[in-house]
């Protein structure tokens, strides 16, 4: 059976991306799993650059095929501030997922304009191969408060409101959220091309 990494150690995502994964006939492993240390420095200027950079530097540690996701939002009354940056943004990446959500609903308190866009890239390693991504995008609206408890790693989904939707992305199912979601989108993606082309 084919062996492929999940190159995160972010919990929420691990559990994102494997909600769509889990019923391939792969054996997907984690970071935890291969014991690989290290990072890689996310200084891409854009989604799939990061992507890449991340699953081609964890998948050449192990030499396994390896899946890595970039992701962050878009929110219109933040401009240019948010995106390739969202997790180090704010009250930065070392701050918990309370902290860093509390300073985001901050800066938010006084607009009224709470339109935001979730952005997920997914890319696919192989060894001596070209590196593939695939993209998901989400609308939505960031409520002023959370709506239900921080899911580990994914705090902003106890906020965001996708489009059409009466409830925040933690409070939908797992299949009615993932067939939505951005890193739900590029997952799908990522899933078709592994059945039709990795079998």
């Amino acid at each position: 059976m084919n062996k492929i990494l999940i190159a995160t150690g972010n919990f929420g995502k691990y559990k994102e991306l494997m909600e769509v994964l889990e019923e391939l006939p792969f054996k997907f492993v984690s970071l935890n799993d291969e014991n690989i240390e290290g990072d890689v420095e996310e200084d891409g200027e854009t989604y799939e650059s990061n992507a890449i950079l991340k699953a081609e530097f964890f998948g050449r540690k192990v030499n396994l095929p390896t899946i890595a996701d970039d992701s962050g939002i878009l929110v219109e009354a933040l401009a240019g501030e948010l995106g390739v940056k969202t997790r180090r943004w704010g009250a930065g990446a070392d701050a918990s997922d309370e902290e860093w959500l509390n300073f985001f609903l901050h800066r938010l308190a006084f607009e009224k304009n709470r339109q935001a866009e979730f952005v997920s890239v997914v890319a696919f390693y192989r060894p001596e191969q070209e590196t593939l991504t695939f993209r998901g995008e989400c609308k939505g609206l960031i409520l002023s408060e959370p709506e239900v408890d921080l899911e580990p790693g994914i705090p902003l989904s106890s906020v965001f409101l996708p489009e059409g939707k009466d409830k925040v992305f933690s409070s939908l199912d797992k299949h009615e959220k993932n067939e939505i979601s951005h890193r739900g989108k590029a997952i799908k993606q990522c899933h078709d091309y592994l059945l039709k082309h990795f079998l």
